[in-house]
Order: C-alpha cells, then structure tokens, then sequence
C-alpha cells in the first residue's frame, strides 16, 4: 500500500503562505484547504498541510514553539539549474534564500527560508553519477 504524507507546519497566514508557493509554481488541493488551512501539493502522494498557527495547535496539547530549526523539509530537483533556479524564485516571493549551495558530486543542493522561517531543501541526484 503507498501512503500519502501530510507534513503539517504552521503559518501565520494562510492566504500569504499559498501566494508564496504559488509564485513558485506550486498548486494546492482545494478538498483539504479552507481560511485555516492550505493544502500544498508536492506529489500525488506527498502534501504539506500549511495550518493557520491556532488551528495547528489545536492538535497538540502542547501549545508552546519550539526554538530553532525543528524540521528540515528536502524536495528534489530536476537538475542543478532547477535548484538555483527555485532558491531564486523563492526569494523573490518573500523568502530568504541562504545563500549556500552545497555539493561537487553527485549531489547539488540549495535552501531557503520560506516567510513562516520554515526551512527548506532543495536537492538534485545524479542517479547516473552515483551508481
């Protein structure tokens, strides 16, 4: 059986949150969003629940953030070019690129910030390279 993965991560605001990863090219599934929640598609089987920061509390008892980086969310890359290109168009929509790219081999990455600071990866494997 394939699961399907909701990743949950809390936003200040929703509708600013969906601009965002619109502007990225993104879309979203309208049957799991309303005003507290937007549905990011990242594959037929991978979502990440973007849950206005009250709401996603609520399925939690503890009401509390944490501090720091808590979670690192890594999407693929296509190539190298995508890579750049996606930190680029992720800065121009209002995050903070960070400015490293790591990876001489096989492996190339980016990240960036998006504005609820939630940070994310961006990474092309040379399938070919590696084997």
């Amino acid at each position: 059986m394939s699961r399907m993965i909701f990743t949950n991560l809390p936003v200040a605001d929703v509708q600013r949150a969906r601009d965002f990863w619109t502007a990225l090219g993104f879309e979203f599934d309208e049957q799991f969003s309303d005003g507290k929640a937007a549905c990011l598609v990242l594959n037929e089987l991978c979502n990440a629940m973007l849950l206005q920061e009250e709401f996603f509390h609520s399925f939690h008892a503890t009401t509390s953030a944490g501090s720091g980086t808590e979670v690192l969310v890594c999407l693929s890359a296509e190539s190298r070019e995508e890579v750049d290109e996606l930190c680029t168009r992720a800065a121009a929509a209002g995050a903070t690129d960070t400015d490293e790219r790591t990876g001489d081999g096989p492996m190339y990455g980016g990240s960036f910030r998006d504005p609820d600071g939630h940070l994310w990866e961006i990474v092309h494997m040379d399938m070919a390279a590696m084997g």
